[in-house]
């Protein structure tokens, strides 16, 4: 992410400039090596800075909200795993109200694969922290 912005910077400055996409191009692959923007990226922010476009930051995206899989989601689960521990997770995403994914995630946050007595693997849920 922190290399990507450095890059738009890169961008806006050449930008204003005026150089050309096609002269901007070169330049980041000197100076950012193996690890610049692909060529598509460099036109479509050169030309939103043409475009007046001052801000180098991402523009918020619509989609599902990033807090969707919280803590409070985790302890749901690891709560109705508790209970019963046989639950799929089809059953746990309609008892609870949340989608497969997020159940998912919460698994994975809340269930451990650790060795019993015997040595044998198995899953179990982790203890709250």
């Amino acid at each position: 992410m922190q290399r990507s912005l450095e890059q738009r910077m890169a961008i806006k400055f050449c930008v204003k400039l005026e150089k050309s996409a096609a002269e901007t191009i070169p330049m980041l692959k000197k100076a950012f090596g193996v690890d610049y923007l692909s060529d598509r990226q460099i036109f479509r922010w050169h030309k939103a800075f043409a475009k007046c476009r001052e801000y180098v930051n991402d523009e918020n995206r619509a989609g599902r909200p990033s807090t969707s899989s919280s803590d409070d989601n985790v302890k749901r689960v690891r709560d109705l795993l508790n209970t019963d521990r046989r639950l799929s997770v089809c059953l746990i995403s309609e008892t609870l109200d949340i989608t497969k994914t997020i159940v998912s995630e919460s698994l994975g946050n809340c269930v451990g694969v650790f060795r019993n007595e015997e040595g044998v693997r198995e899953a179990r849920v982790k203890s709250a922290n």
